[in-house]
């Protein structure tokens, strides 16, 4: 997976993803996860706190993601 144009904490993502030997098609749902998170947040997933990631998850419950999305983000 490219890492242009990638901020901080999404190349300290793939960086760690390559370690653990994802490819790029899991490289790029994680850091989707992750991107999605960020656009709840309003801010850097970075600051998040446990109550943000709750909050999150209900807001998931709540728009009715299915299970199995559910579980890949959390």
């Amino acid at each position: 997976m490219t890492e242009k144009r990638a901020t901080p904490l999404p190349q300290r993502m793939i960086g760690d993803m390559r370690i653990r030997g994802m490819g790029d098609r899991a490289q790029k749902f994680h850091i989707r996860a992750v991107r999605d998170f960020a656009v709840f947040l309003r801010r850097s997933p970075d600051s998040a706190t446990p109550e943000d990631l709750r909050s999150y998850q209900l807001h998931m419950k709540d728009t009715g993601v299915t299970l199995s999305t559910f579980g890949r983000r959390t």
